[in-house]
């Protein structure tokens, strides 16, 4: 595949990287160590108008390709992945299926403000004794008289500390199949949620909680699309997704090799930089070389989303590489900084913790590895 990014792809890249250098930037430090998401960030992407990307124009979006949102990513998570991870979560599962599935009252009360950056949407899959199967998933939904009454946990829900709806699944019938599960629009606050923030070692400004569900009352027209069995849409948003997940684990590589290479063209060891030393510098091209063949693989399933061509398998392969390389790459940065790499004035540390999420988050290497196996009919 003869493959360039167009000059519109380009322009936005360069407008992305100087919105991240001016507004981003200056907040990561304050923001991971207090392990807060300033909020008003929503309303800044919604007026640049990247939370609506992969959304039509005439549903007020900015109708761009799944290449474009990328490069978005990319450079989001080149600057800070806790940035890039609340926004993913925002504007892609927190708000895709109510595009997709929703009732028109629905994308009038919860996915335009959402567009906007005017509300801020959260996405409640994740249980604590479900791991990735999540057919087997327990909190359940029980009809009622003008509504549904929700009861169960969900875990390690990235925004659910600050949001003003959860897009939250839930069994809405005891069988085991796709139909028992269906989404629903929770409102929040909602006197039946207690949501606990949770303190982690990555993506620490990200605000992720713990949510328990008690006898919370769901009014009819909060059933996503008034219908139950949604599940399939479930299942459609996490395979595009982890194409988005695929980006975000580059802009980490990246942003970690960049910054191992200005440490070793600046840092000394008696009069020969550490550049100059070949153990070093092989480390480097290693790292150059992992990120380039992780680069072609994300860009390669992002447009085969564009074409409709887009498989499990092609996914699961961009998000598995490109974690991993993500994760040796990051590794690699602090071993070149030595003991400038563990102390928090340097990035590399955050860089490190940030990869370890998503060889984990959106679907474990080891769940990625199966759904490969899988497409080999073995």
């Amino acid at each position: 595949m003869d493959f360039t990014f167009t000059e519109e792809q380009l322009h936005i890249r360069e407008t992305i990287k100087r919105f991240c250098e001016a507004e981003i930037k200056p907040l990561v430090f304050d923001a991971e160590e207090s392990e807060s998401f300033p909020k008003e960030m929503f309303k800044k992407w919604g007026d640049l108008g990247i939370l609506g990307t992969r959304y039509p124009v005439e549903s007020g979006g900015t109708g761009m390709d799944k290449i474009t949102d990328c490069i978005i990513r990319e450079e989001l998570s080149y600057v800070c992945q806790a940035f890039a991870s609340s926004m993913s979560a925002h504007s892609h599962l927190g708000i895709w299926p109510i595009w997709k599935a929703g009732t028109d009252d629905q994308r009038e009360r919860f996915f335009k403000p959402a567009l906007a950056g005017d509300k801020i949407a959260a996405f409640g899959l994740s249980e604590p004794d479900v791991g990735s199967n999540v057919r087997g998933l327990k909190t359940r939904a029980e009809k009622i008289d003008g509504g549904w009454v929700l009861n169960g946990s969900k875990m390690y829900i990235t925004n659910a500390p600050i949001a003003d709806f959860i897009l939250l699944a839930a069994r809405t019938s005891p069988e085991p199949t796709a139909d028992a599960i269906s989404l629903f629009i929770i409102e929040m606050p909602n006197k039946g949620f207690d949501i606990s923030k949770l303190k982690k070692e990555g993506i620490r400004s990200s605000e992720t909680g713990l949510i328990f569900i008690n006898d919370a009352f769901i009014p009819d027209d909060c059933l996503l699309g008034g219908q139950t069995g949604t599940y399939p849409v479930i299942l459609d948003s996490l395979t595009e997704n982890r194409v988005g997940v695929a980006a975000n684990s580059l802009g980490i590589a990246r942003a970690a090799l960049d910054a191992s290479i200005s440490y070793a063209r600046d840092r000394k060891i008696g009069s020969r930089k550490v550049g100059d030393f070949q153990a070093i510098a092989h480390k480097l091209a290693d790292m150059s070389a992992e990120i380039e063949a992780a680069k072609w693989i994300v860009y390669h399933a992002a447009w085969c989303v564009d074409q409709d061509k887009l498989t499990n398998a092609t996914a699961s392969k961009a998000k598995l590489i490109s974690s991993e390389v993500a994760l040796r790459v990051t590794e690699s940065a602090i071993r070149i900084h030595g003991g400038a790499g563990i102390m928090r004035e340097y990035p590399v540390g955050r860089f490190h913790r940030d990869a370890f999420v998503y060889v984990i988050g959106e679907g474990t290497s080891e769940i990625q590895r199966n759904i490969i196996a899988r497409s080999l009919e073995l």
